[in-house]
C-alpha cells in the first residue's frame, strides 16, 4: 500500500481508513488563522456499504491509499441502469450500474476513453478524461450587444446535463467541459 500526505488527496482518490476501501467526494484544505494548525476536511464514501462520513486529517499525517489496478476501457453504451464498457485489450465488456457512476454518466459519450478502477478484480470506479468535448442542443439565444462579460446562461448538452455557459455560446455549437466539476471551459 502506498501512502500520500493528507493534502494530496483529491476527489475521486481510492483511501484505505478503518478496514475499508472510501471514495472521496470532497477534500478542502481547511486553515483557521492563529488557531490550531491547517487541516483536512475530507468526505468520502464506503465502496461496498455505500455510507458517507466526513473526516478531518493533519495536513502533515500520512494516509493509506487503496491499491487498484486501472484498465483502460472505452464505453459503449446505456443499457438500462447499466453503463457497458469495454476492455481495450481483452475487448471484454462490463456493466458497471449507475449508482457506481455518480455523477459521471452525463460527462460520458460513446466511444469515449475511460479508465476504470479495480480492487481485488471488482470493479470500483470509473476515472474520466480532464475534460470532454459535448454539443449544445438547447440555450437561450445571444442579446447581440451586451455587455455584461460575467453574466451567464444555462445550456443543455447532448448527454442531458446543464452547465451555465458565456453568452456568445449559441446551440449546435461544441464546448469543452471540466468533468472534475462540471463547468464550462471554452468552445471546442
Amino acid at each position: 500500500m502506498a501512502k500520500v500526505l493528507a493534502t494530496e488527496i483529491r476527489v475521486g482518490n481510492l483511501l484505505e481508513w478503518d478496514k475499508r476501501v472510501w471514495r472521496v467526494l470532497k477534500s478542502y484544505h481547511v486553515h483557521v488563522g492563529g488557531r490550531g494548525g491547517a487541516f483536512m476536511q475530507v468526505e468520502m464514501k464506503d465502496i461496498e456499504a455505500g455510507t458517507k462520513t466526513n473526516v478531518r486529517y493533519r495536513t502533515d499525517e500520512k494516509v493509506e491509499r487503496a491499491y487498484v489496478e486501472p484498465r483502460e476501457m472505452q464505453y459503449l453504451y446505456q443499457d438500462g441502469e447499466a453503463f457497458v464498457f469495454m476492455d481495450k485489450e481483452t475487448y471484454d465488456q462490463l456493466n458497471i450500474g449507475a449508482e457506481m457512476l455518480e455523477g459521471q454518466a452525463g460527462f460520458l459519450l460513446p466511444n469515449t476513453d475511460v479508465q476504470v478502477n479495480f480492487h481485488n478484480d471488482r470493479p470500483i470506479g470509473v476515472q474520466l478524461p480532464p475534460s470532454v468535448v459535448l454539443t449544445v442542443v438547447e440555450t437561450d439565444p445571444n442579446i447581440k450587444n451586451s455587455t455584461a462579460t460575467t453574466s451567464f446562461k444555462p445550456a443543455k448538452l447532448e448527454t442531458g446535463i446543464t452547465v451555465q455557459v458565456p453568452p456568445f455560446i449559441e446551440t449546435g455549437e461544441k464546448i469543452k467541459v471540466n468533468t472534475d466539476e462540471g463547468v464550462y471551459m471554452e468552445r471546442a
